[in-house]
């Protein structure tokens, strides 16, 4: 589903270049759940911001279901990021002025589904993520797991190839926590790819597999 070949990114500030990642060769097969793990700096989410195309390397090779995706054009890129890739982030980046239920069905829209359907379809997702009577609360009137289990059902509610996931435990309690991470534990058995940055050994557990980076290049890779 994934094939990362000789992947590098780098950052210039003024005369001083930065090099994050440093040649990474990575392989994820369809309905794998692959959690990243290392040290603060080690370049977990820089390389995920490449994988997921939210940036771009400064050299190498990405495909995506076979697609070589770093060869599409900008509109072509977001248009495959809207329709292939979903997207949860530590911070929730949801809409504040927005209810749950308008949250998830946006980017539906934005892919030209009817207004009925995709309200429809987000309804479907808030309820399998346990918000179906949460619809119409604003993200202020929810909790943090809340919210996180919001971002969750906008990004698969278009049935993804790719679930990525930036430290989606990170902003939560042991509870909530635990309540995500089931969710994706129940994605995966339904057949989702999902890969997942966390710095946090007891969740990284739920992977298949865990690769550890350190200095920017893959120190470890196994399966649980």
């Amino acid at each position: 589903m994934i094939e990362v070949k000789n992947l590098k990114k780098s950052f210039q500030d003024g005369e001083k270049t930065t090099e994050v990642l440093k040649g990474i060769d990575f392989l994820a097969k369809s309905g794998e759940f692959v959690a990243i793990m290392g040290r603060s700096g080690a370049g977990k989410s820089t390389l995920l911001y490449q994988m997921s195309l939210l940036d771009e390397p400064t050299s190498g090779d990405i495909k995506i279901d076979e697609k070589d995706v770093l060869a599409l054009s900008t509109a072509e890129r977001t248009s495959f990021r809207l329709s292939q890739l979903g997207y949860v982030f530590q911070d929730y980046a949801l809409l504040p002025e927005m209810t749950a239920l308008e949250n998830v069905a946006i980017p539906l829209l934005m892919q030209n589904l009817p207004e009925k359907k995709a309200y429809a379809k987000a309804a479907e997702h808030l309820t399998l993520v346990g918000l179906g009577e949460r619809l119409n609360n604003l993200p202020s009137q929810l909790s943090g797991g809340e919210q996180q289990r919001v971002s969750i059902a906008r990004a698969i509610a278009h049935e993804p190839k790719i679930l990525f996931a930036d430290e989606p435990t990170a902003n939560l309690d042991n509870e909530s926590s635990r309540i995500v991470m089931d969710i994706f534990k129940k994605l995966h058995s339904e057949g989702q790819t999902i890969i997942m940055v966390t710095h946090e050994v007891e969740y990284s557990k739920f992977a298949e597999r865990i690769i550890h980076l350190d200095n920017g290049q893959i120190t470890s890779d196994e399966r649980v």
